[in-house]
C-alpha cells in the first residue's frame, strides 16, 4: 500500500501506522468539527485481499460515523450497566489514565470511586448502590445517568388489573368494583352504610374530611389605584360626551 507523508499537528491523535512507523490514520478536531485523514490513496486493495486484505469498509463506515458524532463511536465516553442494584462504570478515553469518577446518589450524597484499567482506553470499576433510583456519574467534562433497581419492579410482576386484594375492604364497606372496558359507571352520593354499588353504578359517600386552616383574602388593587383609575374613566367619559 502507498503511503502518502504527513505531518500531525500537536492536538491530532495517530490510530494507525504504516512503513517506518509514519502515520496512516490520524484523527482530529477543529471546533466543532472533526477531521479524519487516510495518509494513503490505496484503502481500495485492502476489499481485494491484497496482502492479506484488511477492513476497509469497517474502517470507513466508522470513519464516517464517528465524524457525524455517534454515541457509541465517541472516543471519550463515560456509562454504566445496570444489574440490580449492581453497576459497572465504564470510561473510555484516549488518554493514558483518568482520575475516580464521583457517583451522586439519589438522596445526594457522593461516592469516589477509582477506575481500573482492563485494556488499552478502556477502564472500569464495580459500584453497588444501597438504594433504588437515579445516580450520577461525573468524571473530568464526561457525565452520564443510570437508574439502579430490581430486574422486575413489582408494578410490572402482575399487569393485569384484578380487584383481589381490595376486595375485603370493598366488601366490608358495601361497595363493588366496576371494569371500565364494560363502560364507564354512573356515580351517585349514598349514605354511610348503605349499598355503594350495583349494576352501571358506583357509590361515593361524602365524608366531609376537610379541615379549612387559614383564609386569607387579597384585594386585587390598592384603594388609591382604583379611585384613580375611577376619576380617569369618568374624566375620559365627560370629554368625549362633551364633544358629541
Amino acid at each position: 500500500m502507498r503511503q502518502v507523508e504527513v505531518q500531525p499537528n500537536d492536538s491530532a491523535e495517530v490510530l494507525m501506522t504504516g512503513a517506518e512507523d509514519k502515520p496512516l490514520l490520524v484523527l482530529d478536531r477543529i471546533g466543532e468539527g472533526r477531521v479524519a485523514l487516510i495518509a494513503s490513496d490505496q484503502a481500495w486493495l485492502w476489499s481485494r485481499g491484497f496482502e492479506g486484505g484488511g477492513p476497509q469498509l469497517d474502517l470507513l463506515r466508522r470513519l464516517a460515523h464517528w465524524m457525524m458524532k455517534e454515541p457509541e463511536l465517541e472516543e471519550e465516553a463515560l456509562w454504566a450497566e445496570a444489574t440490580g442494584q449492581h453497576m459497572r462504570i465504564i470510561r473510555r478515553t484516549l488518554e493514558q489514565g483518568v482520575g475516580a469518577v464521583t457517583v451522586t446518589r439519589p438522596d445526594g450524597t457522593e461516592d469516589s470511586v477509582a477506575l481500573q484499567e482492563v485494556s488499552p482506553g478502556r477502564f472500569e470499576a464495580d459500584y453497588d448502590g444501597p438504594e433504588i433510583g437515579l445516580y450520577r456519574l461525573k468524571e473530568g467534562d464526561q457525565e452520564s445517568v443510570i437508574g439502579l433497581g430490581p430486574a422486575a419492579p413489582r408494578e410490572f410482576e402482575q399487569t393485569i388489573a384484578s380487584g383481589e386484594a381490595l376486595e375485603p375492604v370493598v366488601t366490608s364497606l358495601r361497595g363493588g368494583e366496576a371494569r371500565i372496558e364494560a363502560g364507564l359507571p354512573t356515580i351517585r352520593s349514598v349514605g354511610a352504610g348503605r349499598p355503594a354499588a350495583g349494576r352501571g353504578w358506583l357509590g361515593i359517600t361524602p365524608r366531609e374530611a376537610f379541615e379549612t386552616m387559614d383564609v386569607t383574602r387579597i384585594p386585587l388593587l390598592p384603594p388609591w389605584l382604583t379611585l384613580l383609575l375611577a376619576a380617569g374613566f369618568i374624566v375620559g367619559a365627560w370629554l368625549r360626551e362633551g364633544r358629541r
